[in-house]
């Protein structure tokens, strides 16, 4: 019986071909995935890039909630057309403390891997209240409501403890800090920003939403875009060639 015989009975029984298939597609899985638990990094170590301060973090939540990412990417391709338009590439080590990451799969708006500190405060405030005030053409919802709620810090602690269960970095006097560090970040004339920068290096503090009477959701917002892209110094990087 030749070859092209036995593959025709591979194709008549349905049965068959499902089990077979399973069996490639299980080997290939394993030999791509179980080598990657034998090397010592899989992700190249990069200056700067640190876990999300906590604010940042709750930003990171709300943006997650509301369903950004639907809608915006934040993985810069190593094409021409993409670095001169949004910057250096995406490095692997700017999401590797994303739970869950967010590359995204579709741009109805710009990429925002490298927004932080390309607008003001002010404009992101301008913005998410009314997006056509500021780029008549988009098609953005409008989100009032981030201004109009406070956000919480009483479960910041716990939810930086799952992220450490999952590998992020944050040490004990993290989360033991969490609560004050989430405060001094949207309230600098009454928190320790010091202890907040020693913990988080490069995190801004200031009034985000421009209300220095309550931290809203959306300060915790534009924390989190204003950071986003700024923590590695692409002046002075360089890749490692020896990967």
């Amino acid at each position: 019986m030749s070859l092209l015989s036995k593959h025709g009975i591979i194709e008549r029984n349905a049965f068959l071909l499902l089990v077979l298939s399973f069996l490639v597609v299980t080997i290939g899985g394993i030999v791509q995935i179980v080598p990657l638990f034998y090397l010592e990094n899989t992700i190249e170590d990069v200056e700067g890039v640190r876990p999300y301060a906590p604010l940042e973090l709750a930003g990171r939540d709300i943006y997650v909630r509301e369903g950004c990412y639907v809608c915006h990417s934040q993985m810069i391709r190593p094409m021409r057309a993409e670095v001169e338009r949004y910057g250096h590439y995406s490095l692997a080590a700017e999401s590797q403390y994303d739970r869950p990451f967010q590359w995204g799969s579709k741009r109805t708006g710009p990429d925002l891997a490298r927004v932080g500190g390309r607008y003001s405060d002010e404009w992101h405030v301008g913005h998410m209240y009314n997006p056509r005030d500021l780029v008549p053409e988009s098609i953005m919802p409008a989100y009032p409501h981030l201004e109009r709620t406070t956000v919480s810090s009483e479960y910041i602690g716990q939810v930086m403890e799952t992220h450490q269960f999952t590998g992020v970095p944050y040490t004990d006097e993290m989360i033991e800090a969490a609560k004050a560090d989430f405060r001094a970040q949207a309230d600098p004339d009454n928190g320790d920003v010091d202890g907040l920068l020693e913990r988080y290096p490069g995190a801004q503090a200031r009034y985000f939403d421009g209300d220095t009477g309550r931290i809203t959701e959306l300060d915790a917002v534009i924390a989190y875009l204003q950071m986003l892209g700024t923590l590695v110094d692409f002046s002075t990087f360089e890749p490692d060639q020896s990967r």
